[in-house]
């Protein structure tokens, strides 16, 4: 298994780097990559092309995957299928940048039901209702599938919850005290929570 710490987003509405931004005295991606290196496994930081520069001089370079210029895809996906397209033949453990109160307990949740269960392509949690799908393992035999669905130009919708509809997926609600983890901080405003 391959870890993958999602960077490449717009961060639009935050109007700054999130995976750039402080807490703690680390960036949001060396927070990231501390929790899920607590799993010990190799990881990577998804970025895209223009923020290479600015992740090289937080990570060495040979960590970093850039967006595939050969996907027409926007969003998460395209972080996701990048990754993919470089280790074809690895799970992931995706997990987005802005998760700075993540715990590894939740993360070990996930890759102790991933060993023994074969029947379920990929592993995420629910909160409630919604879908958290950036932070979870997705098989390479479901990777595969998405990559093959996307070749054939029938990847009508490019949302997490679109492709989780394509796939035989684990849905694992989140334990209360788990909840924090999954705390969004999409704005500036978000940032008092910290």
């Amino acid at each position: 298994m391959l870890g993958i710490i999602l960077c490449g987003g717009e961060s639009s509405r935050m109007r700054s780097d999130k995976g750039l931004l402080t807490y703690n005295g680390k960036t949001w991606a060396e927070t990231a990559f501390e929790t899920l290196s607590s799993l010990q496994i190799p990881i990577n930081i998804s970025v895209n092309k223009q923020q290479l520069e600015a992740y090289t001089a937080v990570f060495s370079q040979d960590l970093l995957i850039v967006d595939s210029d050969l996907l027409d895809i926007k969003g998460p996906l395209l972080g996701l299928l990048s990754a993919h397209h470089k280790n074809e033949k690895e799970d992931l453990f995706i997990l987005a940048t802005d998760t700075v109160f993540m715990d590894s307990n939740i993360l070990n949740e996930l890759v102790e039901l991933y060993k023994k269960d074969k029947a379920h392509e990929v592993f995420i949690y629910t909160n409630g209702s919604e879908l958290e799908p950036l932070c979870g393992i997705y098989t390479s035999k479901a990777l595969k599938k998405i990559a093959a669905i996307y070749n054939s130009n029938k990847l009508v919708k490019h949302s997490m919850k679109y492709v989780l509809s394509q796939l035989n997926v684990c849905f694992v609600p989140i334990k209360d005290e788990y909840k924090i983890g999954f705390t969004n901080f999409n704005t500036a405003n978000d940032l008092l929570l910290l």
